[in-house]
């Protein structure tokens, strides 16, 4: 009681009071502004996690099965009430303790006119909460917006923006209307200022990634710190091409921010420039690219930043929000920022200047590309005082003897011809082992972060996947049909996910038979909308979009047709003369892992000592499952760590939500859920029974799709 009294206090005196500091419920994204994931919930404990029953089902009610939908969202609750988006961006508020659904905004129906013609359906992996007094409000992004909803009666608060929203095109410095921007990970809040970053394309036609800060009463942008220096502003000298900053993309915090309330730093961890995986119209080191950012969250001025590869080719971009961490070393207590990477390293910094707590070392890596134009970088940092937590390098000993003979014997041969033999290998035209993989080692959930202890908690992908580049045609010809300039305009936009065969891979369908599923002009709506993973191709104009369109749907009365180019000149910036056949998992003929397991653990680490307390394998690969054996598995979600001494986390297609001894690693307690579940948990306590929620939206990794979200308590 006196704890709720002294908050309200709190709030009085402050006006508007920002949730997020109390470890015991679950008000932002990541659990509290430190990032950490953990809760001091203790009802559920170790001894007592096996007797978990349903407490509730809610279903949203618009699940797209045809479409693979997804929900990733970590929810939030706010005095008793849980709030989450749906598979189609809706935004819910239902209560926290019965699942009773309070009211429902659908972001569709704020659009007027061609507007809701491009819509597009991203992925949403959390909102934000503000309040001053009575005026509550739920930030969150669907499609190009970002909306300021009412939080008690779900309607657009119309006095922010335009009528309740934000279009996410503007205030960039630069018109960026005909390309793709959006946002995935909510914004932070500091001192009535909303801060976000953004999803972008990855392709040559992006937007800059810069990150911006918003008035939370009225939309106004108030900073924008670039990502893509301009000049005189640091970092502008890292690109060769004084022009860069006019014409590049990408280097956007897709992941999310962290911040430290008290010191007013907002940290931000930046993705690669684009194109991903061919540099030479971008050369030199790009900051502020592959960086983690400490900005001054009232101005967006920088206080120091951290690169942690320069001129990224693998597409290793930073894939979540840092943790804020207190750690006891060598009899020294210090606040610092722990940042988990694709590559497998650990970066742990000193909060205030970005001193590194443990060593990081400068270390020689290939840098001879054998494309045309490209810069490599002849170094790149290394993290040295924590070990790995994923494999970064593979050796023949490596390939999958589980395989059958034969598929065995393929991948070997296969292996002996790609270039191999570093983290950082060049791209080449024959190919290049990555390893770790596109989405391999820490992924979009994030760590967590137990201050009780000390321990740091990953849950990581150990995949490999093989990049190989062609060259694209220079230039139009006169001569062109819709079908050649379909399969040149298919291989410089399309091929990079779904492969130069259509077939996909990955993460990404196939566009085979895809004529029975979509007319010609759904399949143009398509490319011009785009959806979740999908960017929107506006940049496109209709004459290439329609010979797309007859080459993917093999419409060969299309093809035929001489091929007209009615737009405007393209920005030489954008003509790659490279593009990649597709985010290729090295997997057998028979679609198995060609690598030997794990493919997905857990690992605790004590960041007091940087010495490892457990490590185990996450989830199960149903081939090998099939045979005894538990192998772990691609995962997407991070976990949750309670004072009751568990650690819960589902993000594995095998559908299970489980909880773990946070101390030992002993799997305690696994529930098969209603669809498999990419996201986060939460954790919270409504009139003092405590709640575990998961969205369980299916859909990633070729599972069905859902629509529920599912809550567990102890019997009363």
């Amino acid at each position: 009681m006196f704890k709720l009294l002294a908050a309200a206090i709190f709030c009085v005196m402050f006006a508007a009071c920002t949730p997020g500091d109390n470890n015991d419920s679950w008000e932002m994204y990541g659990g509290n502004s430190n990032n950490n994931h953990y809760s001091s919930l203790s009802q559920i404990d170790t001894n007592n996690v096996t007797q978990l029953k349903v407490a509730w089902i809610y279903h949203t009610g618009d699940v797209d099965t045809a479409n693979h939908s997804q929900i990733q969202c970590n929810p939030i609750t706010i005095d008793g009430v849980l709030y989450g988006t749906s598979p189609l961006m809706k935004l819910f508020a239902i209560d926290a303790a019965t699942g009773k659904q309070k009211w429902q905004f659908n972001p569709f129906d704020s659009l007027a006119g061609d507007k809701r013609m491009f819509f597009i359906l991203n992925n949403c992996r959390g909102i934000t909460y503000w309040n001053d007094g009575n005026d509550k409000r739920i930030f969150y992004t669907a499609g190009a917006y970002l909306y300021c909803i009412d939080a008690a009666n779900g309607k657009p608060v119309a006095s922010f923006g335009d009528k309740g929203k934000i279009d996410l095109h503007d205030g960039l410095d630069r018109d960026v209307k005909d390309l793709f921007i959006t946002a995935t990970a909510p914004g932070v809040i500091y001192k009535g200022l909303l801060i976000m970053g953004s999803r972008v394309n990855e392709g040559a036609a992006a937007a800059p990634g810069h990150i911006r800060a918003f008035d939370a009463k009225t939309g106004k942008q108030k900073w924008i710190f670039h990502t893509i220096p301009h000049p005189g502003e640091l970092g502008y000298d890292s690109w060769e091409d004084t022009a860069a900053y006019k014409h590049i993309g990408g280097a956007n915090a897709w992941s999310g921010l962290t911040l430290d309330k008290e010191r007013g730093i907002v940290f931000a961890p930046t993705g690669s420039a684009s194109f991903d995986f061919y540099g030479g119209k971008r050369r030199g080191d790009n900051l502020f690219a592959n960086t983690l950012l400490a900005l001054d969250a009232a101005t967006g001025k920088r206080i120091w930043h951290f690169q942690t590869i320069h001129h990224d080719l693998w597409d290793h971009d930073l894939s979540s929000p840092p943790a804020l961490v207190t750690i006891n070393k060598d009899g020294k207590k210090t606040d610092a920022v722990a940042l988990t990477t694709k590559t497998g390293f650990i970066y742990v910094f000193e909060r205030e200047t970005g001193t590194p707590v443990y060593p990081v070392e400068e270390k020689p890596v290939p840098h001879e590309s054998e494309l045309a134009g490209e810069y490599l970088s002849p170094t790149q940092p290394y993290s040295t005082g924590i070990k790995p937590f994923v494999r970064q390098l593979i050796t023949e000993n490596d390939l999958n003897i589980l395989l059958p003979d034969s598929s065995y014997a393929e991948v070997k041969k296969r292996w002996q011809g790609y270039r191999k033999g570093n983290m950082f290998e060049p791209l080449s035209e024959q190919g290049t082992i990555v390893v770790p993989g596109l989405d391999g080692g820490a992924e979009w959930g994030g760590p967590s972060y137990d201050p009780t202890t000390g321990i740091l908690y990953i849950n990581a992908n150990e995949m490999v996947n093989v990049l190989q580049m062609v060259k694209l045609k220079d230039s139009v010809t006169n001569d062109e049909t819709f079908l050649t300039a379909g399969n040149r305009l298919y291989k410089t936009n399309c091929m990079s996910c779904h492969g130069p065969e259509r077939q996909g891979g990955g993460n990404y369908p196939s566009l085979i038979d895809i004529r029975k599923k979509y007319s010609e002009q759904q399949f143009i709506q398509l490319i011009s909308t785009g959806r979740r993973m999908m960017p929107a191709f506006t940049q496109l104009n209709e004459a290439e979009k329609q010979a797309i369109a007859s080459y993917v749907l093999e419409n060969q009365t299309a093809q035929q047709k001489k091929f007209v180019d009615t737009g405007k000149p393209v920005d030489p910036y954008l003509k790659m003369p490279y593009a990649v056949t597709g985010y290729n998992l090295f997997l057998s003929k028979d679609g198995l892992p060609a690598i030997s397991p794990p493919y997905g653990t857990l690992s605790a680490i004590d960041l007091n000592t940087g010495e490892y307390v457990w490590r185990d394998t996450l989830g199960d690969y149903p081939y090998f499952a099939a045979k005894g054996l538990h192998t772990g598995s691609e995962n997407y979600g991070g976990s949750v760590i309670t004072k009751g001494g568990l650690l819960l986390i589902a993000a594995t297609r095998d559908g299970h939500l489980r909880a773990f001894n946070k101390r030992t690693g002993q799997l305690l307690w696994e529930y098969l859920l209603p669809a498999a579940a990419f996201a986060t948990p939460a954790t919270y306590e409504v009139d003092g029974k405590q709640y575990i929620v998961i969205a369980c939206g299916g859909g990633k990794m070729k599972t069905t799709s859902n629509d529920t979200y599912i809550a567990f308590a102890l019997p009363d």
